[in-house]
Formats: C-alpha cells, structure tokens, sequence
C-alpha cells in the first residue's frame, strides 16, 4: 500500500522535473539517441549499408577470437577493479572523515590524479615502469632481474593500479557526501548501547550508503572504459594481450573501417551496460522501500 502511494506521489512530481530537464532531454535525443538509433540499423546490414543481413553481424563478431579476448579482459578489468575500488575509496572516505585535521588538504591531494593529463600521466609511467625506469632500477639495486612490465602479464597489474590510482579521490569525495547525510545521533545511540565501530559500520552506516554505492558503483564502472587512454598511448593499437580491452578491438575495427562489426558489438555492450545499471536501479528501489518501510 505505502510502496503504491509512494510511487504515485514520485509520478506526480514527474512534470516540474521533465520541464526542467527538457534542454538536456532534447540533446540527448538529438546527438546520443538518434545516432544510436542509427548504429542499431546499422548492426542488421552489410558494411555497405544497402543490404539486410539479419543477426549475420552478432554471429560474426561473437565468433571472433579478438572480440572474446577483449570481452574477457574487460570483464576481468571490471571485476577486479570496481569493487577494489569502491572499498579503498571507502575506507579513505571513513579516514578522512574520522581525521580532525588536514582533511581539506587530504582531499585535495586525493583528487590531484583526475587533474594530470593522460599525455603527462603516459609519460610518469613510462619512467616508472620502463625497461630502464625507476621500478626496474629498484629491483636491479637489490640484485633482481628486470621485468618488462608492459610487454608482460605484469602490464595487467599496471592498468589496474593506473585505473585505482586515478579514480580513489573521486569515489571517495561521493562517499564523504553519502557519510555526511548520516545523523550522528545514531552513532551516539549505538555508542551508548555499547556497539562498536564493526557493529556500527555494519548495521549504520552501510544501509544508509546503499543509495549511494549503486551511483558510485555506475560511475565507476563507466570510469573503467575510460582506462583505455592511459592503456593506448602506453602501449598502442595492439599491447600486451592481457590488457587488449574492447576499447581497442573497436579502434581497430574503425581503422579498418568494419562498420558492421562495431555497430553489432556497440549494440552488444549496450545492452550490457543497461542490463548492469538496471540491475542497480532495481535494488536501490528496492533498498529505499525497505528503509521506507
């Protein structure tokens, strides 16, 4: 009864918010769902555009062996990364929150990474993690052998890093914002009854971040796909097979002009990416009704 209510309230607040939204509404249509619309009709043609093949692109691109290997390493890179990511960038949240002092110079240091430049980023990196750099310099200080850390398996473990190293300031100023909406009167509760920080965490804190974890953990999955600059000018069109993401099987598919074949695969990971962020939608809903209720 209460989630019905609740809902019909939301429906009737909907018009203020679509007038106010209708600019962005309009070009979002106009230069995002337009063209999708046309890369959809695209997927079901030859690379000509003049014949209809049916699901012949699907078939042609879920049969090739660098689509699955990029699918693979993309799907690893996620599932790695995202939830690294979203519990580092919580526990410096928590810190940061928790510190009297120095937290505004805290959070600035946190977000100087999104400041520098992929190009500057490239370059840092390579005198890092060169043949000649400065990791390498490191281990043959102590006697070890250098290691080729872009032309190895290793170059996985660098896209990793690069990815947390980049993104942690970011997610962690989404979490202060979550932390900050929690009333510490009900810390000072569970204080008093005894609970501790584990059981405060637990049983507080995390039930009033579900709203936000389900933002965060979209943004930083779209932020994943963003890796592929750093990725591409460290080690170009074709790196080490271990970090050859979708990113880069599609740049080679524009540079041979497989029209066909990127469309079907952007139609694919679309699909993809909408099916996780109303996975996401659906349990904050259902979180937010539990609360409410």
């Amino acid at each position: 009864m209460r989630k019905g209510q609740s809902r019909k309230r939301g429906i009737k607040g909907w018009g203020p918010g679509l007038l106010f939204l209708a600019p962005s509404l309009l070009g979002v249509g106009v230069f995002v769902c337009i063209p999708f619309g046309d890369v959809v009709r695209r997927s079901f043609l030859n690379a000509m555009g003049n014949e209809f093949v049916g699901l012949d692109n699907y078939r042609s691109v879920l049969q090739n062996r660098a689509f699955g290997q990029a699918a693979g390493n993309t799907a690893r890179f996620l599932a790695l990364c995202v939830p690294l990511l979203l519990a580092i960038s919580l526990l410096c949240a928590m810190g940061i929150k928790g510190s009297r002092g120095f937290r505004e110079g805290l959070k600035t240091a946190a977000l100087l990474p999104m400041a520098i430049p992929a190009a500057s980023l490239v370059v840092l990196w390579r005198l890092a993690f060169g043949r000649a750099g400065f990791l390498n310099g490191v281990l043959g200080f102590f006697g070890l052998p250098a290691v080729d850390w872009m032309n190895s398996e290793a170059a996985f473990g660098v896209l990793v890093f690069t990815y947390l190293w980049k993104n942690v300031g970011y997610d962690m100023i989404l979490w202060l914002a979550g932390l900050a909406a929690i009333p510490d009167e009900q810390y000072e509760a569970a204080r008093i009854d005894g609970a501790g920080r584990v059981y405060s965490f637990w049983y507080i804190t995390l039930p009033h971040l579900r709203t936000s974890a389900a933002a965060i953990a979209i943004l930083s999955v779209v932020n994943c796909f963003r890796v592929f600059r750093e990725a591409y000018l460290i080690a170009g069109d074709y790196p080490q097979e271990s970090i050859y993401l979708l990113q880069h099987l599609f740049n080679n598919w524009f540079a041979s002009l497989d029209i066909q074949k990127m469309a079907a695969g952007a139609v694919l990971l679309a699909l993809l990416m909408m099916g996780i962020m109303a996975l996401a939608w659906h349990k904050n809903e259902e979180g937010a009704w539990e609360e409410n209720s």
